[in-house]
């Protein structure tokens, strides 16, 4: 298992095995740091050929502005598209809350290959 910190403010990277990474969060997703979650989760992409789970821990987030939305929508799409399974792991009341009113709940933590839809 490979543990380390990042250059981003609040990110500690773990990875398990080949197949798993885990980022997690702490503090806000916001217009500031939106940008440096995206830019860490593409480079553990390319730098982990073989992954198939990249797990961020949102325990530890405080707040999720648009632009925070915007980037796990975002995050979601490539990953989608590498093959690799995105999972918002511990997520707290407050984001559950945002991704229920904004419609997205389903389509961000629906199982692969899945319908996240209400209507299938």
């Amino acid at each position: 298992m490979t543990t380390h910190p990042t250059d981003d403010r609040s990110t500690l990277v773990t990875t398990p095995d080949k197949h798993t990474a885990h980022l997690h969060l702490t503090g806000d997703l916001d217009r500031t740091t939106a940008d440096e979650l995206l830019a860490l989760a593409l480079r553990q992409i390319a730098e982990q050929p073989e992954l198939r789970d990249l797990h961020l821990n949102c325990a530890r987030v405080a707040a999720c502005d648009p632009m925070g939305l915007s980037v796990l929508l975002a995050l979601h799409r490539r990953t989608t598209a590498a093959g690799v399974h995105l999972h918002l792991d511990d997520r707290p009341p407050a984001l559950d809350r945002l991704l229920t009113v904004t419609g997205t709940l389903g389509p961000l933590t629906a199982p692969p290959g899945r319908s996240s839809s209400p209507t299938g």
